[in-house]
């Protein structure tokens, strides 16, 4: 009879301590294991780390870590980190957790505007995606992609169309950098293209030109006129005479980017560069900023008209008045110098 009950008590208590094991089991796999109060959380694991550093980033967010790498471990995940940016939803368990860090890279939106160089580009694009303003900008001027892809020191920036894409956080320099010539070249259909042809410009000289329209005017409503303006100024064989160009002209030669330039002074026409448009016919060898699609569609597609300049309308912000004259141009110069003078805009 004893053996009897120490046989059924250790059958009992082993069923209790299978139950309690598999208990265990159950609740490290599918028990909810976060301690965040938001609905989701994101992670951003980088390209090369290691499961420590995955542990390190959801100590915030996981209540368990230990029950977390016992289940990682045995789903293999532990040796197969892949980086990217990963969602973590409110009360979901280990199981789920490891799934969404292994399946799920969820695409970022990378935007960017009118950067006037590659470094403020590089600077931009890296606060959104992993890659450093270093690789970015290395990808960017690298010799053997420029040659390859027909662009050069001066034209190299106006490849980069600014707009919003998606791309996986752990996207590399190369990677975005080609995907961007891909997004240029999708951009270029063969109505673009012929467009360009029409009006005896390339590719390049279109985006130099539309830059130009771009820094003119903040109204996207006035760039057809705006590039009406310098597409009847090149056909009849005037100096474009923009002073954006001039101060681009400043700033590339200093390096500085980052100067403000409100008014363009007498002195500074006389600068001898290619991107002095007062001194230098034709389109500059390359853009002066990254213009926006419509500056570009603009150029492609100007208003027809017989305007040869245009000066700031200080009695409609953000437009301008047009002329056909010379004398009627001075004319209304003289309100908008007036203008300059009376706010001490002296630089």
């Amino acid at each position: 009879m004893n053996l009897k009950k120490v046989l059924w008590a250790t059958a009992i208590l082993g069923l209790l301590i299978c139950g309690f094991m598999a208990y265990k089991i159950y609740s490290a796999i599918f028990s909810p294991n976060t301690q965040f109060a938001n609905e989701v959380a994101f992670v951003f694991i980088p390209s090369d780390a290691n499961f420590a550093e995955v542990k390190e980033s959801l100590k915030p967010l996981v209540k368990d870590l230990s029950t977390f790498e016992a289940v990682a471990e045995k789903k293999g995940y532990t040796s197969n980190v892949k980086g990217g940016k990963y969602a973590v939803k409110k009360g979901m368990n280990n199981n789920e957790i490891i799934n969404s860090l292994r399946s799920n890279n969820i695409p970022v939106r990378v935007s960017f505007n009118n950067q006037e160089s590659l470094q403020a580009l590089a600077g931009r694009i890296s606060d959104q995606i992993e890659p450093d303003s270093l690789s970015l900008i290395q990808a960017f001027n690298a010799a053997d992609f420029l040659k390859e892809s027909n662009f050069n020191e001066d034209t190299k920036l106006g490849m980069y169309l600014p707009n919003t894409y998606e791309f996986f956080w752990n996207t590399n320099a190369v990677e975005f950098r080609d995907r961007m010539y891909k997004e240029y070249q999708k951009f270029w259909t063969k109505s673009r293209l012929a467009k360009a042809k029409k009006l005896n410009l390339s590719p390049s000289q279109v985006i130099s030109l539309a830059a130009i329209v771009q820094k003119e005017t903040v109204k996207t409503d006035e760039r057809p006129r705006v590039a009406g303006v310098y597409l009847n100024r090149i056909q009849k064989g005037i100096l474009l005479q923009a002073d954006p160009t001039v101060i681009y002209a400043i700033k590339k030669e200093t390096g500085n980017y980052d100067t403000i330039i409100k008014r363009v002074l007498y002195r500074d026409l006389e600068m001898d560069s290619p991107y002095n448009t007062y001194k230098y016919s034709g389109v500059p060898p390359g853009p002066i900023a990254m213009p926006d699609i419509s500056s570009i569609d603009a150029v492609l597609d100007p208003e027809k008209h017989d305007y040869l300049f245009f000066v700031a309308d200080v009695s409609n912000f953000g437009y301008h008045k047009f002329a056909k004259t010379l004398a009627q141009h001075n004319r209304n110069k003289v309100q908008y110098i007036r203008w300059l003078d009376s706010n001490k805009v002296n630089r």
